[in-house]
């Protein structure tokens, strides 16, 4: 009796990415090797990815990590084929990525903390997957993973952990920024401020995560909920999510008077940051009332410190602290998120200046960095036309 015949390993498919050679671009779009999964490993075919601000820290070396890389962390798709080992989903199933994958083992995930996950750190930090290796190659060289997720790629591998499974159903378009934007700010209010019911709340910055500050904080039963930017079009915006007072610091730097004024002198409950620099943090910090809570959400560069008078912290008993990832589970939040966005309670439409495709991922980065736009989803495998990548430009 002859053997069985030995199957053919499965083979590397061609697919096109976005690649960052180096920090100040240009980021390409080039077709790359994509290797399939390995051990308790998904490949997924991306269907969206959206355009956040981290990418941009990644662009503009703000945010170091290993290059080159394929970007993109905030993203949906299908699950098109796993790796020996994995359980949690089957080839068909939608997924939204996570870039914060709990290992279930460390210290931080055994008391609830998966946002501080240190295996997730450390394939962060060294661009790989948790095996300490990579799945793209372009020209024969190894590309490193952003956060584990690089979807912006019409397919990617990513760790188990790193998908979450959502009912059929939900348009993937809308549901790629759950994978981030939606969550941090959700998160921000829910898990790390706890926002109660009629307590005062001031949001510094009024991009994707922030308008999902102040969508939650209106779902948490604040008010007021005080918006603050220096754009009039995202202030507008920002009502339309659930601001009850806008304040425009493009007319003046001093945005605490206002708060003030606005919370009869006392400060707001809570304010939460959402730009990533010094002098807004301590700017939050100023605008909250005695053993009030100012949480930080935007992304500052390592480097960068922030001055806090030492007295004002016992005296006042105020609380300063960060959030990653909104201090979500992203296996419980996600879905729920989602219920919240089927049941009318949360708006994912309103974030979306424009759809557009791969080949306008520059554009929508640069609108983005402008200001001009909240949100722009990429939609993979499709063309697109100048129409939709004009509208990223202008952030419609």
């Amino acid at each position: 009796m002859s053997a069985a015949p030995v199957p053919a390993p499965p083979a590397p498919i061609a697919v096109r990415a976005a690649v960052l050679e180096d920090v100040g671009g240009p980021l390409r779009v080039e077709t790359v090797e994509l290797d399939p999964p390995g051990p308790g490993e998904v490949r997924v075919r991306v269907a969206a990815a959206g355009v956040c601000r981290s990418d941009l820290h990644v662009l503009h070396g703000t945010l170091p990590v290993p290059l080159p890389a394929v970007l993109g962390h905030e993203g949906a798709g299908i699950v098109e084929s796993v790796g020996p080992g994995v359980t949690r989903v089957r080839p068909g199933d939608p997924v939204v990525f996570n870039w914060v994958p709990g290992c279930g083992r460390c210290h931080y995930c055994r008391i609830g903390r998966p946002d501080l996950c240190d295996a997730a750190f450390d394939m962060q930090v060294s661009g790989t997957l948790p095996s300490g290796e990579t799945r793209f190659r372009l020209g024969g060289r190894a590309l490193h993973h952003f956060s584990g997720v690089s979807c912006m790629a019409e397919a990617t591998v990513v760790p188990e952990a790193g998908v979450v499974p959502i009912p059929p159903g939900i348009p993937l378009e809308r549901a790629a920024l759950v994978g981030c934007a939606v969550t941090t700010g959700y998160g921000a209010v829910v898990h790390t401020a706890g926002v109660r019911p009629g307590t005062s709340v001031a949001v510094l910055g009024c991009g994707g995560v922030g308008l999902n500050v102040i969508q939650a904080a209106r779902l948490a039963g604040a008010h007021p909920i005080i918006a603050i930017d220096v754009r009039p079009d995202k202030l507008a915006l920002a009502r339309r999510f659930g601001a009850t007072h806008t304040v425009d610091a493009g007319r003046s730097e001093d945005v605490i008077t206002p708060v003030l004024e606005l919370t009869d002198g006392l400060g707001a409950d809570y304010a939460f940051e959402v730009i990533g620099r010094p002098e807004t943090i301590a700017a939050a910090y100023g605008a909250v009332r005695k053993g009030g809570t100012a949480v930080v959400v935007g992304v500052a560069a390592p480097h960068e410190e922030v001055a806090i008078n030492a007295f004002s912290l016992p005296s006042q008993s105020k609380v300063l602290t960060g959030t990653w990832y909104g201090r979500s589970r992203p296996d419980v939040d996600i879905p729920r998120i989602l219920a919240l966005v089927q049941a009318g309670r949360l708006d994912l439409d309103g974030l979306v200046s424009a759809t557009v495709p791969l080949d306008a991922v520059g554009e929508a980065l640069e609108a983005l960095e402008s200001g001009r736009a909240v949100r722009t989803v990429i939609r993979m495998g499709e063309a697109g036309d100048a129409g939709e990548a004009g509208d990223a430009a202008e952030g419609k």
